[in-house]
């Protein structure tokens, strides 16, 4: 019999032919953004395939590991975000998205612990609420690329407690909310909260993608550090971390969220002002931070 072709002399799905018969399967797609982003997966999934002469056993190995790793996302834990994270996507695709950022803060990614809202809170306020650890203030300033404070602006924060464990990973002892929370700086964008070190930790391995790390040896460390979520009026909201200088695990995060300009210091404190204006203990840890956002316009 011979070979079925289209007007423009395509033939029916074969090895040579395969991503020209599967994109033009796309071409009627009417979102144009859909239709370039399906056709140039389809493109590259086929030359990855092929480049690698993917077994059928292979094929079916992914199916299952993809499989398995959606079972294993609920209400308090994304396993897709994870894996996106250790395959460096979240950070790439962050970094494409951010490419001009000017004199704003860097960002960086959101991390799969974010599951939860955080509770609002006043400044200077105790997001540790009475857990142990090295007591620590964090005072800060909400800006604007040019500089300027942002009055009323926002900040969510949460962070690991100092055995590296977030609340949502210890239900049964800690109250949902734990070492999070959602301030809303002064009208200066000035910012403050009590809290503790952070600890580094490992992600969870319990799941494919910590089947994953084995496998490929690689560790499940993340060093020590505090999520922000800043937001203001007329800004584009900025995702970052800061993370503790000196930090096991800076140049090797598990996903590769580290930047030079995101790493700072904590430094030990004995003032005797600060410890009486702040209600801290002696000594004390202390950071400060400066979030510039982008304009939106």
């Amino acid at each position: 019999m011979p070979s079925v072709r289209s007007s423009d002399d395509v033939v029916l799905f074969s090895e040579e032919r395969s991503e020209q018969v599967v994109t033009r399967s796309f071409d009627a797609t009417p979102d144009a953004r859909l239709r370039e982003v399906l056709q140039s997966l389809v493109r590259h999934l086929h030359a990855f395939a092929k480049e690698v002469d993917l077994s059928q056993p292979e094929l079916d190995a992914a199916i299952d590991f993809l499989t398995r790793t959606g079972q294993k996302c609920d209400d308090v834990r994304q396993e897709f975000v994870l894996l996106s994270d250790v395959l460096g996507m979240s950070m790439l695709v962050d970094t494409i998205t951010n490419r001009a950022s000017g004199s704003a803060t860097e960002s960086t990614v959101l991390g799969p612990f974010h599951m939860v809202d955080s509770p609002p809170r006043q400044l200077g306020e105790d997001i540790a609420q009475g857990r142990s650890g090295e007591q620590t203030l964090v005072t800060g300033q909400v800006l604007g690329d040019d500089g300027s404070p942002l009055p009323g602006a926002t900040i969510d924060v949460w962070q690991a407690d100092d055995q590296g464990f977030y609340d949502v990973q210890l239900p049964d002892r800690v109250p949902q909310g734990n070492l999070r929370g959602l301030f809303t700086c002064d009208e200066d964008g000035r910012f403050r909260f009590r809290t503790i070190m952070p600890a580094p930790y490992p992600i969870p391995q319990d799941g494919p993608v910590g089947e994953l790390l084995a496998a490929t040896r690689r560790h499940p460390n993340r060093p020590a550090h505090i999520h922000f979520i800043a937001g203001a009026v007329g800004y584009a909201p900025l995702t970052t971390h800061i993370f503790v200088a000196g930090s096991p695990y800076l140049d090797s995060d598990a996903v590769f969220g580290v930047k030079e300009s995101l790493v700072v210091d904590f430094a030990v404190v004995r003032d005797g002002d600060m410890v009486a204006e702040h209600a801290m203990p002696v000594p004390f840890r202390h950071t400060h931070v400066e979030l510039r956002l982008r304009s939106a316009r």
